[in-house]
């Protein structure tokens, strides 16, 4: 894992739904009196898939369910770079760049992606439909290049591959996954 460099960015008050404050707290039961913490990580998943990215509100907000510091959850927000820190595009295209997919051309797709959005990494599309990000790797080292976006992964991708994939996405033709 690597540490984020990009600063948290402030945002408004969040008010989180009856849904979302439930399924917090079945989170929170899985765990015994004392240990509530370790439902920390699921917490943040949960919001961000709520919110689409998780802001220093929602931080505070997770860290006052958990009766712990907002600092604790802020360390674990920023440590792993699953979590947004900032908003993103509605499909964030996560690109496996360690070596086994570097070997089979991930530095290749990331280049072909960033031209052909004309955003770089960590940049998001003007019309606020795709992110493109980078991740260390995503499980699937036999099947590079690989590409993660809304919890499916997709696999053995070429230029071509990725071009149709973006249509797809921007057709609403995937569906994404499930937490």
């Amino acid at each position: 894992m690597s540490h984020s460099t990009k600063p948290i960015i402030a945002a408004e008050p969040v008010e989180f739904s009856a849904e979302l404050l439930a399924k917090m707290e079945e989170a929170k039961n899985l765990f015994p009196d004392g240990k509530e913490k370790s439902a920390l990580l699921k917490m943040l998943h949960l919001a961000q898939a709520e919110f689409g990215w998780v802001s220093v509100p929602t931080m505070d907000k997770i860290a006052d369910l958990l009766s712990i510091q907002p600092v604790e959850v802020y360390e674990v927000a920023t440590f792993y770079t699953m979590f947004h820190l900032e908003p993103v595009g509605k499909y964030v295209f996560e690109v496996c760049r360690t070596g086994p997919c570097m070997l089979v051309g991930s530095d290749q797709l990331i280049e072909h992606i960033g031209k052909k959005l004309n955003i770089g990494v960590g940049e998001t599309t003007a019309d606020g439909l795709f992110t493109l990000k980078t991740a260390e790797c995503l499980g699937g080292c036999g099947y590079g290049p690989l590409l993660q976006c809304r919890h499916r992964f997709h696999e053995h991708l070429t230029a071509e591959k990725v071009d149709e994939l973006m249509e797809q996405y921007r057709r609403g033709e995937i569906e994404s996954g499930a937490l």
